[in-house]
């Protein structure tokens, strides 16, 4: 697997305010269909974007011998060793297989990666104590509440590997961003140009709905044709200045 360059500041910066729909839209021109999760819902309104590269942990169905409270509670503990390991800055990606028959995190995870300056946490199972990981700030999407104990019905088998989550394959250093609309997946090595992209394209798109508000057509400005892309250039030679209306 090539190794994926580190997600420099000015990279996360521009995805922390540009729409994972964007993203989205500019991965599709280079051919990414299946980049969006499919249940993955923003814990909570109004929490700040999520962006970070993939660290990941994957869980199988959970089996009476080996998942108990005493074994769950071990250091060699592979859900707890994610805690303590996904890097700082760096999303945590669960691959639950779609299980909400018991928790993927409670409130005392999420408040341990929020002190260690992980960036979110994603997974398309659910977590418990939501009210209480809400508080402590950290980015999370999950599919729905699943308060039961995580032993129940998940057994933790691999950290930092390619996972599925949400119906999407996540590579370890890959990039998620998540916003109100889900989480979207950048393979790792194309973040800093698509970063590039989203935010020429969010840029145009406001120059686009100036113009869509005061009565002009869609047609011939969204999506940009080569005539408007012109327009669009002389508009920010110009300073983006506010036209008159008709």
């Amino acid at each position: 697997m090539t190794a994926t360059p580190a997600l420099d500041g000015s990279t996360r910066a521009i995805l922390g305010r540009v729409g994972a729909a964007t993203i989205a839209n500019i991965l599709l021109r280079r051919g990414f269909r299946n980049v969006i999760m499919r249940g993955p819902v923003p814990l909570r309104d109004g929490q700040e974007q999520m962006v970070g590269p993939a660290y990941t942990l994957r869980f199988i169905p959970a089996r009476e011998d080996l998942d108990s409270m005493a074994v769950y509670g071990r250091d060699d503990n592979l859900h707890r060793r994610a805690i303590e390991e996904c890097p700082p800055g760096s999303v945590l990606v669960v691959d639950a297989f779609g299980c909400t028959a018991a928790s993927s995190m409670g409130d005392m995870m999420a408040t341990r990666l929020r002190h260690r300056g992980v960036s979110g946490v994603v997974t398309d199972g659910g977590f418990r104590d939501s009210a209480a990981i809400a508080e402590t700030g950290l980015p999370c999407y999950q599919v729905r509440s699943a308060p039961p104990a995580t032993p129940i019905a998940l057994h933790p088998v691999a950290l930092d590997e390619p996972v599925g989550c949400a119906g999407v394959a996540v590579y370890p250093g890959d990039v998620l961003v998540g916003d109100r609309d889900g989480v979207v997946v950048i393979p790792g090595h194309l973040a800093a140009e698509v970063a590039t992209e989203a935010a020429d394209a969010e840029a145009y798109e406001e120059f686009a709905a100036m113009h869509i508000r005061r009565g002009r057509s869609i047609f011939g400005v969204f999506p940009a044709t080569d005539d408007s892309r012109l327009e669009y250039e002389q508009w920010v030679a110009a300073g983006r200045p506010e036209q008159e209306r008709p």
